[in-house]
């Protein structure tokens, strides 16, 4: 397999590229959907974050109410500290299962992380970062995902600078345009990708370990 990672900040459109990678045929494992996957009622880990941060953070259906998790781990370091230590590594297993599956193929394997600048992965090689104006970004929270601007602005300041993800980018995808802009990109991405070495069959993927 070809192995590369994919990463922007929130509101990049970094969902459509991986779309379009997709239907190139790429396989895509995707850590945010992952992370619902291995958060469903009754399983592991959302008893462990019920106990945890009390069952103020489970509906009475038992699945699990993500604002009100979200209110208490976006004001204290250390809960989101213990959440991550919860939720990481069952979401670390998974896409290494994933991967461990697509080692024996030729297919290009695309790793949809939001924070993958913040916690980097080793073994990839390459790393596609979706770039926006932070102003971009602010805009479409906003318009399309129903942010307040200040909160928009604040989760924007909770991830990796603009500077720090493109100064770890092997393929910058600039998304700032019309979805029409993007399709010379994503020929000239999938390009690249086809290009890239296969990895060992016997590739052993390494879980990366949450920073804070």
């Amino acid at each position: 397999m070809i192995l590369v990672g994919l990463t922007g900040g929130i509101g990049s459109g970094k969902s459509t590229v991986s779309a379009r990678l997709a239907s190139r045929g790429a396989v895509i494992i995707d850590a945010d959907a992952i992370t619902r996957e291995v958060q469903l009622p009754g399983s592991d880990v959302v008893k462990e974050l019920a106990e945890r941060f009390g069952p103020e953070v489970l509906a009475a259906d038992g699945s699990l109410e993500r604002q009100a998790l979200a209110n208490i781990v976006f004001t204290d370091p250390e809960a989101l500290k213990a959440l991550n230590a919860i939720v990481h590594p069952a979401v670390g297993r998974e896409m290494n299962r994933r991967m461990i599956e697509q080692r024996a193929t030729t297919n290009v394997v695309v790793l949809d992380i939001p924070l993958l600048t913040e916690n980097p992965r080793e073994g990839l090689q390459g790393r596609i970062v979706v770039d926006v104006p932070v102003e971009t970004q602010v805009q479409r929270l906003v318009a399309h995902r129903g942010f307040d601007e200040a909160d928009a602005r604040a989760r924007i300041s909770r991830q990796a600078s603009r500077e720090d993800r493109l100064a770890k980018a092997d393929f910058v995808v600039d998304n700032s345009g019309a979805p029409e802009d993007l399709d010379a990109q994503i020929d000239r991405l999938w390009d690249w990708l086809i290009s890239l070495p296969q990895l060992p069959a016997d590739y052993e993927p390494v879980t990366p370990i949450p920073k804070g």
